[in-house]
Parts: structure tokens; C-alpha cells; sequence
């Protein structure tokens, strides 16, 4: 639900990790990281050892040049969640590298002295230790596999003491402890559905899901159970083996799916209440419908009420203010509608009297942090950066304090200035000091110095280019390392998924601008119709409208610049994901010849099953105007009438189509579609399918593979 992550490729590409955080340092949907699950799985597959070997990072090496490699791009440490220690001097993180030769990553903790700026690793094994975070005494919590299953340990801020202090069958998937560490909560799935061996006990060996409801998968999963969250008495010494579920026998979860973590749960803070984020819908009505609310469980009396009763849309990531007094949280208006604005509101707990503070700001709010019981800081896209603001409630006023090419992806107050992350399309994610009154920052982590060091990057420029409807379009143009204007490049189109995903400044392992660049090619990558940053109004265009103006400015964008000295117009390339994925589809048959080649990972090719195929519904009715059999529905039967496999007579341009079978967002079947379409054509293509992975390609050696393969099919059309 943040910036259109339903269709947006590189939502899990940040860090292609996400960590559990609490809500002092929450890592948002924005920072570009992926679910807990994913790391989950990793480790439940890679941990059950018999003895414990050491951790793995990048050694220190010899880059043999200054251009990027897929090797060298999966060589960078990925920096996960961010806490400051209660006494504020230290902080806690973790880095993950991944080892190619065993396809596998690695995840450590380290800590840094915020005096000196100093770091030092902590764990060291290949267990992952992960979602760690500081409890009210000063020590480290986090999660490990150490035990076979995930569970959680504690240690002292030295690394000594190391602690386990669960026992939960099955492990869990996150916690939070109350503000006095009196009681724990923990996340654990609950199955709550029959499977055909429950109702069949003498075919134990037969494998099939018999569905009659319409939750039945989601993303990259098989629906089979239910996240809850369960409330345990913590007594030290003694292990938590059990807990409360306060959300017993109902069939929703909380965290929210796909990219809920525990910053969607959090204590009140006398530690007498639990507020959570449900979707509380069934079958239909929760696949059509975006309106979570945010519900406090009363402890004492086991009650929960409904917060946000009311409000229509996705309510979400609540933080609490210092005092406990009140909460501020994201809330979308609409119900259906997951692109909507996110407002940034307040509530008095006490009161229940809520209000809104961005009414006049026409911007997203994220990543939200209390300094005072007065200030609340956040993060939001602006022109295709995500800077770092401040909002007082005692006078309303917003204020911008950062300012740069740059995406901030949290902030943490600390004193008299900020922590933050921040990366960059020249740059993954490193921690800095920021200073709110200048909004200097001042790198402190430096995790990969030594590989950007002996790195050329190329020169990324933004540009404002009219479109067809005489707007202003902010246009990112990447130039190759060692650029000179006095040769031609092959240029690349880059088509943005989401549909409303920003083109800001954002980092991936597989949308990797540097490293398109580094193949020797210009990269224009637009902010056209239908992206957040540039006011509501530009954002909403696309709904209903996928082949409208947004195809319009992708045209105006590769037009302006093809007439540069230095862009051979014969030599260029279009690719995409997701949504970008089907603007590739769609342009194959509406260039008018302009591109030689076209790359379409995990697009939407045929638009009626798109419709039919996709788990959530409430984005299918809203991107597309409505259902296939609405024949007096203007809206929804120009969308099904311009779906991109209507247009394959007029293809004429080699493609390569990638796709990953667990791709259950859009079904591996709309790969496999546009790529016989193509070969029954006699067009050039070529399919490379992922049995594995989802919508985003997460292994290291897959992901290494799928640069290779994005490379050789451009040079083989746009070089040779």
C-alpha cells in the first residue's frame, strides 16, 4: 500500500530483505525492502547445522576495473533495520552479504558508538541473526535460527550474555516488547483452515489444496495459515514457550500482507494495550477492499475496539508519542484505491479526537518518527527525491529540511540531530547524521567504501521535458561511466512499474540504473502520467487509463532525447516491469519502429486475465475501471480493449520476456503467452523463466543470471 507496491517491481529491491523493527526506528514499504518472510525462509532452509560455522561478507578485493559488475552489484553489504539505544549513544543494525558460491546470504549485527563513530560486529555465525532492537534495560533483542527454528535471543551490548528467550513451536515471526520489558509479544502463524489431509487422513501422500474461498494465495504464497499476534508474561530467567493469540480464531492477519511488519503493531505505553492493523473482511469483500483499520486490544479486559471505525482506506504504521498520549499514523481515504494520498494523522487516546495535518500537502507522508510530544518527523517524495521533513502540531506547519539527489528512507531523532538512511541510484543504503537545521548529513556506516571507491559512476542528471500535453515531466537521464559527447550510445527507455511507484532515487539489484549504464547505454527513465511526487492530480491519471498519456510521455521522453548528438536513434531499447512490463507489451505493438529491442520482466499481457488471474482484487477494479462482462462500462472496456495481446499482428521487434512462476501478482502465464506470441510471429525472443521466484527475482545466482541475460539481449540488438 505505500507508492503502489502491488505492481511495483522493485518494492523488495532495496534490500531485498526486510527486517522487524520497532516503532522507535521503523523501516518502511519505501525503504524498498521485502518481508520478513523472505528471510524467514532463507533461514528455516539454510541454518539446520550441526556445528556452527562463521558468517561471510565481502572480503576486501581488488576490483579488476572501475565499471560495474552483476558480481560486483551483489558484492554490496545491504543494510537492514536502524535503533538507537534508550540512553542514545549507541547504535544497533545489521548488515547482509550474499556468498555467490553457495547462493546464499548472511546476516550479522553490529553496533556503533555514535561519539566516536565507531562499529563493531557483534554475531558471527551463519545462523542470521536479524529484526534486532534495543529493549528498556539496554540490551540487544533479536532473532536467530541458532535453536533449528526462528526464536528469539538476547544479548548484552557487547555481544556478551548471548540469551535465548523463546521456545515457541514453529519459531515466530517478529516481536515487540512492552515498554517496561514486562511482557512480550510475539508473531506466530495459526492455521485455521482444514487441508485435504485433515479431511482425508488415510491419503497422506496425496498433494492438492481443495479452495472454496477467495484468499487462497497472495504475492509469492499459498494462503495456509494466519500471522497473529500473541502476548506472553516475560519474566528473565524464564523462557516464553506460549502466549495469548488476541486475535483468537479470527481469519485475518495481522501484520497486514504483503509488506506488514511489526511496525503495523505497537503498545500503548503504559503497556496495558496492543494497537494492531487488520483488514477485518472476508472472501470478496477483503479482495476488493483496502479499508484496514488499526484495533487496540485491551489486556486487562480482552476487548478490542475499533480506532479508525469510519475511515474507508488503508490506516497503517501507527507510532505513539513520547507521553503515550497520542497516535499518529498513515491513512489513505479511499477504500479500494491503494495509491490514494497518505495523510498523516493524529489521534488523542484519550479522547479519541483525531485530525488531519496535510490536508494542504499534496505529497505522500512515510517512515513517521515523534521527536517531542510536539514534532513528528517523516519522510516523503517530492520530484523524484524522498526528503526528510518535519510537521509541529502546535502550529501545523511542515517543514522541508533535506534537499539533494537522494531517497532518505528512515529518520530517527536523536538529541539535537538525526539518524538516518539514505541511498541513491549511485549508491546502496549507508547511515548518516543529519542536521535538522542545515539538512547537511554526514555519512557514518560506510559499509561499502571499499567497493564504491574503486567504482566510476555514471553521471545522473535530471531533465524537465514537455509532454504532448504541454506539461513539464521530470525526466532521470544516466549517462555511462567514462561518457564522452563526442560518441553515439544505444539508449535504453526505462518503463516504471507500480503503475504508481516514483521514479525517484532508489537503489535495486535488478532495476539497477548504474549498471544498465555500466553496459554502455543511456538510460532515460521518466516520471510520467501516474507517478506519486508531482501532486495527486499528475498521480491519478493512470487509473483507468493504463495506454493513455502515460504511454504519451514515455514517447515524449525517448523523442527529446534521441535527438542528443550523442543517442544513436537507431540503437534503442525499451524495457520494464510489472506495469513497465505491459507499457513494454504495449509498445511492442505502437512504436512506430523506434526501438530495436524490448525487455518485459513479469508484465501483463493479456488484460482480461489479468483480471481474472490477480489475488488482489480492489487493485484489478480500480487500474482497470471495473470487471470484463461490465459491457456498458466505458472505463473498464477501453482498458480490455487496448490489452497488449490485442496488438501482436503489429509486432516486429526481437523481446525478451522474463518471468518467475510464484509470480502470483501476475501469473507466470502472461510470460509464457507474449513469448509464443512472438515466436509464432517469427519475431526473435527469448524466455527466461524462474520456477522459484515471485515477482521479484531474489536469489543471488538468479539474480546474477538475470543481469547477464538483460545484457547479452540488448547487446545482441542494439551492439552487434
Amino acid at each position: 500500500p505505500k507508492n503502489r507496491g502491488s505492481h511495483g517491481e522493485r518494492r523488495a529491491s532495496g534490500n531485498e530483505i526486510r527486517k522487524s523493527s520497532n516503532k522507535t526506528a521503523k523501516i518502511t514499504m519505501k525503504s524498498y525492502l521485502c518481508s520478513a518472510l523472505v528471510l524467514l525462509a532463507i533461514v528455516s532452509c539454510d541454518n539446520k547445522k550441526e556445528a556452527v560455522k562463521p558468517s561471510y561478507k565481502t572480503p576486501d578485493m581488488k576490483l579488476a576495473s572501475d565499471v560495474m559488475t552483476p558480481e560486483v552489484l551483489w558484492s554490496f553489504g545491504r543494510i537492514g533495520s536502524v535503533n538507537v539505544s534508550p540512553d542514545q549513544k549507541t547504535l544497533v543494525y545489521d548488515v547482509t552479504y550474499f556468498n555467490k558460491e553457495e547462493d546464499r546470504s548472511y546476516s550479522d549485527i553490529y553496533v556503533m558508538n555514535l561519539t566516536d563513530g565507531k562499529s563493531k560486529q557483534l554475531t558471527d555465525t551463519d545462523y542470521k541473526e536479524f529484526g534486532e532492537t534495543w529493549t528498556s534495560d539496554g540490551k540487544i533483542a533479536f532473532m536467530s535460527s541458532k535453536s533449528g527454528s526462528v526464536q528469539l535471543w538476547e544479548m548484552n551490548a557487547d555481544g556478551s550474555g548471548l540469551t535465548q528467550l523463546t521456545n515457541i513451536e514453529g519459531g515466530i515471526g517478529g516481536f515487540i516488547f512492552s515498554p517496561d520489558k514486562s511482557k512480550l509479544l510475539f508473531l506466530k502463524d495459526v492455521k485455521l483452515e482444514q487441508d485435504v489431509h485433515d479431511l482425508h487422513p488415510d491419503l497422506p501422500k496425496a498433494n492438492a489444496r481443495l479452495i472454496d474461498g477467495q484468499v487462497y494465495r497472495h504475492w509469492n504464497d499459498w494462503v495456509e495459515a494466519y500471522t497473529h499476534p500473541f502476548v506472553a508474561d516475560y519474566i528473565p530467567g524464564q523462557m516464553v514457550t506460549t502466549g495469548k493469540d488476541i486475535m483468537e480464531g479470527e481469519k485475518w492477519e495481522s501484520p497486514v500482507r504483503p509488506w506488514g511488519g511489526t511496525e503495523q503493531i505497537t503498545w500503548t505505553k503504559d503497556g496495558k494495550g496492543v494497537i494492531y492493523m487488520a483488514r477485518k473482511k472476508e472472501g470478496i469483500a477483503y479482495m476488493t477492499s483496502t479499508n484496514t483499520d488499526l484495533y487496540l486490544y485491551d489486556l486487562n479486559s480482552g476487548k478490542t475496539s475499533n480506532l479508525t471505525e469510519g475511515m474507508m482506506g488503508y490506516d497503517q504504521n501507527q507510532v505513539i508519542s513520547p507521553n503515550g498520549e497520542l497516535m499518529a499514523w498513515e491513512s489513505m481515504e479511499r477504500d479500494g484505491y491503494e495509491a490514494d494520498k497518505i495523510r498523516l494523522f493524529v489521534m488523542n487516546l484519550k479522547t479519541g479526537e483525531k485530525k488531519e495535518y496535510t490536508k494542504d500537502f499534496d505529497q505522500n507522508v512515510g517512515a513517521l518518527s515523534w521527536g517531542d510530544d510536539n514534532t513528528i518527523y517523516f519522510i516523503s517524495d517530492h520530484h523524484a527525491t524522498d526528503e526528510i521533513y518535519r510537521l509541529t502540531l502546535n502550529d501545523g506547519v511542515i517543514t522541508k529540511l533535506t534537499e539533494g539527489v537522494h531517497n532518505y528512507t528512515s529518520v530517527i531523532p536523536v538529541n539535537d540531530y538525526l539518524i538516518a538512511t539514505k541511498v541513491s541510484m549511485s549508491q546502496p543504503a549507508e547511515i548518516y547524521k543529519v542536521d535538522p537545521k542545515t539538512g547537511k548529513d554526514t555519512e557514518l556506516s560506510f559499509v561499502n567504501k571499499g567497493i564504491l571507491d574503486q567504482l566510476t559512476m555514471g553521471k545522473v542528471e535530471s531533465r524537465w521535458i514537455k509532454t504532448t500535453d504541454n506539461k513539464q515531466m521530470l525526466t532521470w537521464i544516466i549517462y555511462p561511466p567514462h561518457f564522452d559527447p563526442n560518441k553515439k550510445y544505444p539508449a535504453i527507455l526505462y518503463c516504471e512499474g507500480g503503475p504508481q511507484s516514483t521514479v525517484s532515487q532508489f537503489w535495486s539489484y535488478r532495476w539497477n540504473f548504474q549498471m544498465m549504464a555500466a553496459n554502455g547505454y543511456i538510460i532515460v527513465a521518466p516520471n510520467r502520467r501516474g507517478l506519486p511526487g508531482f501532486g495527486q492530480e499528475w498521480n491519478e491519471q493512470i487509473s483507468g487509463d493504463y495506454p493513455g498519456q502515460n504511454i504519451k510521455d514515455y514517447l515524449s521522453a525517448i523523442d527529446e532525447m534521441k535527438q542528443e548528438p550523442y543517442i544513436d536513434e537507431n540503437r534503442l531499447g525499451c524495457v520494464g516491469a510489472s506495469y513497465g512490463g505491459f507499457s513494454v507489451y504495449f509498445l511492442a505493438g505502437h512504436h512506430d519502429k523506434r526501438f530495436k529491442a524490448f525487455i518485459a520482466h513479469c508484465g501483463i499481457f493479456n488484460m482480461e486475465m489479468q483480471y481474472y488471474n490477480t489475488e488482489e482484487m480492489w487493485f484489478a477494479n480500480w487500474d482497470m475501471g471495473g470487471a470484463p462482462w461490465e459491457k456498458n462500462n466505458k472505463v473498464a472496456q477501453r482498458t480490455f480493449d487496448n490489452s497488449p495481446h490485442k496488438f501482436v499482428g503489429e509486432w516486429d521487434t526481437p523481446i525478451l520476456v522474463i518471468h518467475g512462476q510464484k509470480d502470483f501478482r501476475i501469473d507466470a502465464s502472461q510470460g509464457m503467452g507474449a513469448f509464443n506470441a512472438a515466436r509464432m510471429r517469427g519475431i526473435p525472443a527469448q524466455y527466461l523463466y524462474f520456477p522459484e521466484e515471485c515477482h521479484w527475482v531474489l536469489g543471488c545466482q538468479n539474480g546474477i543470471l538475470w543481469q547477464r541475460t538483460f545484457a547479452s539481449w540488448l547487446d545482441k540488438w542494439l551492439k552487434q
